[in-house]
């Protein structure tokens, strides 16, 4: 006697190129693991403007040499060959500053010394108020962001400081926990304090040891470092994007608008070009940091995790869709309902954004992965390609996890994000479908 198992076999259809059988899921395209029928059936997200597509352009010129360099040093190849391109745009950095310094001595000596002509005070303050919107500034904490510390939750700051410890750095001051899909680390303050950036959008749709593997990654920018991120690089990169901006062209209606559009044409597109050299000189070193975080995240939460990470990257499109898609419902039902129906929409509302998302089958990853591959997916335009990020990770050796997290750890650091999670379920709720 046959005993049926009582799940029901999944629905298929025939590949109409090769015949093969595709599985049916109405949530997802349908698609050919065979012959790839109808892996990319969507259009190219478009670039988001220039300078954002030229570093998409650099990020695939490196591609396959980069990866393979980062593997043979896992290899035992050795470490990547450094290059003089670090040294050069620290001497770009230090000239666009000096430009900067320039326009302040500039300026206070033609506020100083020109009083007679009264012009020149006049040019002075201008000069000073451009170098003062030039001028590296600190990050500051968010105002309108939960901020933790670690009296406020000391058992997440414990798993963050053994994640540290596993990698080689130390933890953080400071984390911003904030509503979308991302996660980052950088200094605050004029002391350079360490802050991290969680955001629930991405932390909660992660099992515990991809999120050990996040953290790994984050710390590992403070561990082994990224020319970008430095004070020096990154406020010469600020700059040269506050002069591209100044010097913007004006829609011609008058014959001045004209005059002035002549007259910037040469400066600005020699601070464009400046711009794109600075971002060729640390594209490279950016992205090879990416790899070495990438290497941190395995070590702390193991191999597995962090390939897994990168295939939930994948899916963040779909997530932030899913927010907004659950902040458009709630405003709908709000009319109804009125603050009761928000109520209920917020409640639970990380729970349902983790259950969407491991709701995603693995057939559904694989397309993505494959798409990546093709469109050179990546998370934003100074990241290298995530598929091969995802290769660099799995070749490094099979590590285990250093650091753990589950049990009473995991529920106690749910406790001490509940307060942020309940009020940043409020904010995507009630103002993120606007």
């Amino acid at each position: 006697m046959e005993i049926s198992s009582g799940v029901a076999a999944p629905e298929t259809r025939k590949c109409p190129e090769c015949g093969s059988a595709v599985p049916v899921d109405e949530r997802y395209a349908d698609w050919c693991s065979a012959c790839d029928w109808n892996v990319d059936p969507g259009a190219a997200d478009p670039e988001p403007g220039r300078i954002a597509a030229a570093r998409r352009r650099l990020a695939q010129e490196y591609g396959d040499q980069l990866a393979a360099e980062m593997e043979r040093a896992a290899d035992g190849g050795g470490p990547p060959a450094r290059d003089t391109a670090t040294v050069l745009a620290s001497g770009i950095s230090l000239l666009v500053h000096g430009m900067t310094a320039l326009l302040v001595v500039t300026g206070v000596l033609l506020v100083v010394l020109g009083w007679e002509t009264g012009v020149q005070p006049v040019i002075g303050v201008l000069l000073l108020g451009t170098a003062s919107v030039l001028r590296p500034r600190p990050v500051r904490l968010p105002k309108d962001a939960p901020v933790l510390y670690r009296a406020d939750a000391p058992r997440l700051f414990e798993l963050i400081d053994e994640v540290g410890a596993a990698i080689g750095t130390t933890g953080v001051d400071a984390v911003v926990v904030a509503p979308d899909a991302n996660a980052a680390v950088t200094g605050y303050g004029l002391r350079g304090r360490r802050m991290l950036l969680l955001g629930l959008g991405l932390w909660e749709i992660l099992p515990p040891q991809q999120r050990v593997a996040l953290l790994g990654h984050e710390l590992g920018h403070f561990a082994h470092g990224d020319i970008r991120r430095a004070r020096l690089t990154h406020g010469a990169l600020h700059s040269l994007s506050v002069w591209l901006h100044v010097l913007a062209p004006m829609p011609a209606v008058r014959l001045l608008d004209r005059f002035v559009n002549a007259a910037t044409f040469v400066p600005r597109w020699a601070v464009y070009g400046l711009l794109l050299l600075l971002d060729r000189l640390t594209l490279r070193a950016s992205q090879r940091a990416e790899y070495l975080a990438d290497a941190s995240a395995a070590r702390a939460g193991s191999t597995e995790a962090a390939v897994g990470l990168m295939d939930r990257l994948l899916i963040l499109g779909s997530v932030e869709a899913e927010l907004r898609r659950e902040s458009v419902a709630a405003q709908m039902l709000g009319g109804r309902g009125g603050r009761e129906a928000r109520d209920r929409a917020e409640e639970g509302l990380w729970e349902r954004l983790a259950l969407h998302a491991g709701a995603v089958p693995e057939h559904e990853y694989e397309r993505l992965r494959r798409v990546a591959a093709r469109r050179g997916h990546s998370v934003d335009s100074t990241h290298p390609p995530t598929h091969l990020r995802r290769r660099v990770a799995a070749s490094g050796g099979s590590h285990p996890a250093q650091v753990v997290y589950e049990g009473p750890r995991a529920a106690a650091i749910a406790a001490e994000l509940a307060p942020a999670r309940t009020s940043l379920a409020r904010r995507v709720i009630r103002d993120l479908a606007g």
